[in-house]
């Protein structure tokens, strides 16, 4: 039986891009992102995790990162123009995105929010972000993920610890 698409899948279907599912077995409880890069035998540098935020002035923003790495939050109130930047509550993460922790996907959401992706992911012909379901990633060129979520909306940049 064929897996259901997700609204990511069907975004980057209806802009004509190119992409790869890619699933992976969630009955161990691992899902965190350093185990899903290993379950789909990517490098962790190539799989990303979508975080979602909030700045001082209440608007909300995504930053997407290498599994691994760690958010600044002081360079992404930066690369957004904002005093400050905090996670929000993972009880607020369904409601405001509608997904669900481990699986967030920058693409699909509720509403569309300012997103960021961490500068080192134009290091790589593709990437793989969740396709927002636990157990699956999706797979696709950094740069077309950038169109597909707005250049006015989507950019690149240095968010992450050094």
């Amino acid at each position: 039986m064929a897996e259901a698409k997700t609204n990511a899948a069907r975004l980057f279907d209806a802009a004509h891009v190119p992409y790869e599912i890619h699933s992976y077995e969630t009955g161990d409880g691992l899902i965190d992102g350093v185990s899903v890069a290993e379950k789909c035998g990517q490098d962790p540098e190539r799989v990303f995790k979508t975080l979602v935020t909030v700045g001082h002035s209440g608007e909300h923003y995504v930053f997407v990162v290498p599994v691994a790495e760690n958010l600044d939050l002081k360079k992404a109130a930066k690369a957004v123009k904002e005093k400050s930047i905090e996670m929000i509550r993972q009880k607020e993460l369904l409601p405001l995105t509608g997904y669900v922790h481990g699986g967030c996907s920058p693409f699909g959401m509720k509403k569309p929010f300012r997103t960021v992706f961490e500068e080192t992911a134009m290091l790589y012909d593709t990437i793989m972000v969740s396709a927002g379901k636990i157990g699956l990633q999706i797979e696709a060129a950094p740069d077309d993920m950038i169109a597909l979520l707005g250049e006015d909306s989507a950019a690149y940049g240095d968010i992450t610890k050094a």
